[in-house]
């Protein structure tokens, strides 16, 4: 699921770079991208940690800090997506709106790439010593249920092929297009 965040993580700096040099930038094609953000990493991944992660945490007294803090970016990410997805109904951008976009997608980006980093590096191995391996393995099949109730049974793969049409419309899909040129051998 990190993965389809970090997807949509390169079409907001494709975006920003966009706005950043006066460039068009398809805002319907970033509302998109804002409201799978919204749907799938907002009201689905985040509110699972919310309810079954966090809270396990905080019972068990460990990484309370870390939890507090993920909890607080949560909130700042949604705060976020709801101003882009403002922001990105407008029919034509004009330059106040543009300047803004370009801030809320370097905030959204500069605090989500470290904070998914932590979940992955830190909370999410630490998970596994809080719980039992049965605890372990019925909250994965919770929440592969809950995702299929929420998605239907293909949601995660829904999710990212609506990610790769918005990347082959923004030009950015073909993965060697990030390559640097002056490092091949």
């Amino acid at each position: 699921e990190h993965g389809l965040l970090n997807r949509i993580l390169l079409i907001y700096d494709h975006c920003k770079l966009q706005l950043s040099e006066k460039k068009d930038c398809n805002i319907e094609l970033l509302g998109k991208s804002a409201g799978i953000i919204r749907t799938f990493v907002e009201d689905y991944h985040e509110k699972q940690e919310e309810d079954y992660l966090f809270p396990r945490f905080e019972k068990a007294g460990k990484l309370t800090n870390l939890v507090s803090t993920l909890r607080i970016q949560h909130n700042a990410g949604r705060n976020i997506t709801e101003q882009i997805m403002q922001i990105t109904k407008s029919a034509k951008l004009n330059e106040t709106n543009a300047q803004k976009l370009i801030q809320l997608l370097s905030d959204f980006n500069r605090m989500y790439r470290p904070h998914e980093a932590r979940e992955d590096t830190i909370l999410f191995p630490a998970f596994r010593k809080i719980v039992s391996k049965h605890e372990y393995d019925s909250l994965g099949e919770e929440f592969e249920n809950n995702e299929h109730k929420k998605f239907g049974e293909d949601g995660f793969e829904i999710m990212v092929s609506k990610v790769e049409v918005i990347e082959k419309s923004l030009g950015i899909y073909d993965l060697s297009l990030f390559t640097p040129n002056n490092h091949i051998m």
